[in-house]
């Protein structure tokens, strides 16, 4: 069912989850459904899709938030990535969880985040920030300078936003 960025399908008839198209997840349906509600009950509310989550729960997690590297060519952006082994954070040191990776699409004049895709244990975790960094335009400066807990998954956020900006802390780029 088509509807608008108010989840309206006509007139008096507002739509949200599985009817109105994919992805069909239950996060994404929830917010159109609050969306949709306000919309009418006279609010002026709109439903924003760049930065829905996508987890798979296998082992390693897999998350996909925002625009892969191809969409965001084909989108028209100047695009450039970079991508971290899960190995270089301490937490999957300790957990003996070396594989995985996290993959971040910028824009590369902005250094605008606009896409984060991951294979790591606990990505699903992680997938939260990436929608808040798409969502809110965040770049890779603001992402290597949010403090993350250590030792946890989560620091591989910041590693990687380093890694891109040419200044790694526990990363050795290799020639």
């Amino acid at each position: 069912m088509r509807v608008d960025s108010g989840m309206r399908a006509s007139k008096n008839v507002y739509a949200s989850g599985d009817v109105t198209g994919p992805p069909l997840l239950a996060h994404k349906a929830f917010a159109q459904a609050l969306v949709a509600a306000e919309n009418a009950s006279g609010f002026k509310s709109e439903f924003d899709p760049r930065a829905i989550p996508s987890v798979v729960y296998t082992d390693p997690e897999l998350v996909s938030v925002g625009l892969t590297e191809s969409e965001a060519r084909s989108a028209g952006y100047k695009v450039s990535t970079v991508k971290l082994p899960i190995g270089g954070v301490a937490r999957a040191v300790i957990e003996d969880s070396l594989d995985g990776f996290i993959k971040v699409v910028y824009e590369e004049g902005s250094k605008a985040i606009l896409g984060v895709h991951i294979a790591a244990p606990h990505a699903s975790e992680l997938a939260g920030e990436a929608a808040l960094a798409i969502e809110m335009g965040a770049t890779l400066e603001d992402l290597a300078l949010t403090i993350h807990p250590h030792p946890t998954i989560s620091e591989v956020m910041q590693e990687v936003a380093e890694l891109a900006l040419g200044r790694p802390k526990h990363f050795k780029v290799g020639r």
